[in-house]
Formats: structure tokens, sequence, C-alpha cells
């Protein structure tokens, strides 16, 4: 499910209507608003965040910035865009750790809406990009299993894991944590906090001694996605409580609509700092409202995929094929797989393609279960070959064919197909000089706009 889908395909329809006219009445204006508002409440955005929304980009519409305008359609579009990024932020927001370390970082927010699960992607984030050193520990006396979990998903990422036990009291233990992060140095100290179910008076006492305590520079507030307009109102709770520096928004690879995206902002004021993608602890995303409001008018979010792409692939292994590629030798089919494998680190198929310009719905095909397996299919295919077929395919003959689809429990069609997708990708790396998933995702971010343009054969029918 790709975020802001249902939104983005309702927008896109209305406003593909008043783009290409070469004049605008206050007519087509009102009528495609109309679209627009009902779109955004079925995407369960916040009703006072419609109404204004609405308003402001009327008010621009009929205003001289459109009228004196060469294409008064398309400078329409230019409204709607601007008007969603400053409902959600207009840029993005990092983190303010610029502090006498350790740097306090509390998170609060609801039981379930994966604040645990933040801490730890919010570790690996500021240790990956930030090269910070960070400690976390867990205030949540109440679920002894939150304390296992963070120790955990804190071994998993690499973090410092300060010890907790249930019979301690909140504020003692984060008390405990900062004076350890400061003998270990660490950069920054991350508090996970004790959630309910609901907000209650108890929780938010408890939670404001804790604050009291930390004394942290950034206090996030970890609200999950899919709840809509219930988002909304938990904010406003806590908004109260506490002083909130920011928001990460939790699964929003499951929430389709995105009203919750475009209302938080509006209504606490707070920006959204993160958002949380998926279940792995590299799924955090810094959150970027020029990106986001792209994405959701259909015109993709190109930069973020060059930057997942600039991090995710390897290096070395680009360097090492663009030199044999040079050198005359082909692109083989161990290049192939590892060409699969970097493809599987950025999310696959679905995760690259949800950022390419008019691909969203192509992204939701590629979510099916069959896609995702062709990728493991080609894979399984290519490791029941011995290491001198990779290297030549030429020499598979009929016997090496059975051999290899029995070894890998596939068809001779599969293979066939494999081979020439292989043949397909091997010309297309060699135009791009070797560079493979680097070049190919930069080629598609140009190319895209006009249509896109995904390899041949890469969507494979079955």
């Amino acid at each position: 499910m790709a975020m802001f889908e249902n939104l983005s395909e309702r927008l896109s329809q209305s406003l593909k209507k008043i783009s290409g006219k070469a004049s605008l009445s206050e007519t087509n204006i009102e009528e495609t608003l109309r679209e627009v508002r009902k779109a955004l409440l079925e995407a369960d955005v916040a009703l006072p965040v419609v109404k204004d929304f609405v308003a402001l980009v009327k008010e621009r519409a009929l205003g001289k910035e459109v009228n004196s305008s060469l294409n008064p359609g398309q400078q329409f579009l230019k409204i709607v865009q601007a008007e969603l990024e400053s409902v959600m932020g207009e840029k993005n927001e990092s983190l303010n750790l610029a502090q006498q370390p350790p740097a306090i970082i509390l998170m609060a927010g609801l039981q379930g809406a994966g604040k645990t699960t933040s801490v730890a992607k919010l570790s690996r984030y500021l240790s990956e990009r930030e090269k910070k050193k960070v400690m976390v520990v867990s205030a949540d006396v109440y679920r002894p299993a939150a304390i296992e979990q963070l120790k955990t998903l804190a071994n998993e990422v690499g973090a410092e894991f300060f010890p907790s036990d249930p019979s301690e009291k909140p504020v003692a233990i984060v008390k405990s944590a900062i004076a350890a992060a400061k003998t270990s140095f660490a950069d920054v100290l991350i508090v996970d906090t004790a959630g309910r179910l609901a907000i209650d008076d108890q929780m938010m006492a408890e939670i404001k001694d804790v604050h009291k305590a930390a004394n942290p520079v950034e206090t996030l507030f970890v609200i999950d996605a899919m709840i809509g307009q219930d988002a909304v109102n938990t904010a406003k709770a806590f908004n109260e409580a506490l002083p909130l520096t920011g928001v990460i928004l939790t699964k929003v690879d499951g929430d389709a609509r995105g009203g919750a995206a475009l209302s938080v902002r509006h209504i606490t004021g707070k920006p959204i700092k993160f958002l949380g993608v998926g279940e792995k602890v590299d799924a955090l995303e810094p959150f970027h409202p020029e990106r986001i409001a792209s994405r959701i008018l259909g015109m993709g979010d190109v930069l973020s995929l060059i930057e997942d792409v600039e991090r995710k692939v390897d290096k070395k292994k680009a360097e090492k094929l663009a030199q044999k590629v040079a050198k005359g030798k082909g692109f083989d089919l161990e290049d192939l797989r590892d060409q699969l494998q970097q493809m599987k680190n950025m999310g696959g198929m679905a995760g690259m393609m949800d950022k390419l310009p008019g691909m969203g719905n192509m992204a939701q095909m590629a979510q099916q279960p069959d896609m995702t397996s062709q990728f493991t299919r080609m894979e399984c295919i290519i490791d029941s070959m011995t290491p001198k077929e990779r290297r030549n395919p030429d020499i598979l003959n009929g016997s090496r064919k059975r051999r290899i689809t029995v070894g890998s429990g596939t068809s001779i069609q599969d293979l066939n197909r494999l081979l020439k997708q292989h043949k397909q990708m091997g010309k297309m790396i060699k135009k791009m000089k070797g560079k493979g998933m680097q070049n190919m995702m930069r080629g598609l971010g140009g190319a895209a706009p006009s249509g896109g343009g995904l390899p041949p054969g890469m969507f494979p029918r079955r």
C-alpha cells in the first residue's frame, strides 16, 4: 500500500482537468476546489485543516498570481503544491542536537504507536548518518517486555543500552541513565517512555515528571498514521501537556490516505521530523514537506530515491562493475544477482517506483506477491548455476538448463525469461558505463517526468 495513494489518485484526477486550461474562471476554480475538498476529507484530513487549505488556495487562485500567468492551469497546480507544503511545514526540520553532550531526546506517545521501534530506528539513523554515539534507555516500567524489546533492538542497531528494572521509578531511571551517558561520552541519550492505550491523567502526570528530570533538547511525539482523525486529538492532548518539539509519524506505509500527515502540523504547530515507513530498523526517513507534496500530486520524489541509492548501493561493487564493462568484459549473471540484491536493499521494486513520477499505481503492481517472488525466483536460478555458467551464460545447453531448473524448482520458461532480461539489462548497463543501479536510478529520475521508463522486461508477465 503506497502512502497517500488514494489522495494522490483523487487529487491528480481533479487537477488534471484544470491544469491544461488556458484561462481559469471562478466557476472552474470553485469546481476543482470542491473536488479537492472532498478528496482531503476522504483522506481523513481534519476539517479545520481542509477549510483553511481550500480558502488559501482559492484566495491565491483568484488573485493576480494566476490571471497574469502564461499558463494559468499549471500556475494553479503550483499554488496547490505550495499550500500543501505549507500545511506540512515548508521544509525539513532536523533535530536540534547542538548542545553539551549528551543531547537528550524524549519519546512520547500512546501504546502501540511504535515508540520503542522508533527509538531503535532513530538510534540507527543518528549513528549511521550523523555519526553520533547513541545510548538508549527504557523508562516504561509497566511493560517488562518493553525493556527487553529495547535491549534486543539496541543490540541490533549497535546502540549502547542502559539497563532499567520494572521495580524502579521512571524518574530515577532517567537520572541514572543521564549520569551513565556522561560517563561513557555518549553524544545522544534517547529515553523511551511508557504509553497507555488511551490518554489518562496519571500517564500525563508521570511523563511531565520524566520530562522535568530529563530536561530534553527534543521531545518527539510518536504517532500512528493509521489512526487518522484520532491521531490529531492525541497530538493535541500531548502538546498541551508537554513542550513537544516535533513528531515522528509511524506506519505511513500502511496508510493510503495520509490524513494524519496533513493534519498534525496544522493542529499542533509542531513539525513532523521523521516518517516511519516499514518494520526494518533502517525504515526511517527525514520528513521533507516539499517532496511529500510532490508525491501526493503524483510528481514523484526523485530526490529521496537518489539519496536512497547513494546510501544503499554498494560503491565498491559499482566501481568493480564499471571497470569490468570498461575492459570490454560483459555483464554476467553474478553481476545481475548483485543488482537484484541492491534493489532489494532499497525496498524492492515497489519501494523505488513509489518515488518515481507517475509511477504510484505501478508501485501497487510491483507490490503484488508475484512481483516480489520474481526477484527471489531469479536469485534461486542464478544460485543453482556453477560459477562457470554464471560467468558465461552462452554455454547453457539443454541438459545444463534442465539441471538448473530442477535444482531451483523453476521451469525452463523462468530460466529463459531470466536470460532474456539479463541480456536487456546488460545492454543498458553498457550504455550507463557499468555503474548499474546507481546510474539506472539517475536515468529513471531524469526520464520519469516525461512518462517514466523502466528497463524493458522488468515486469515479466507470467
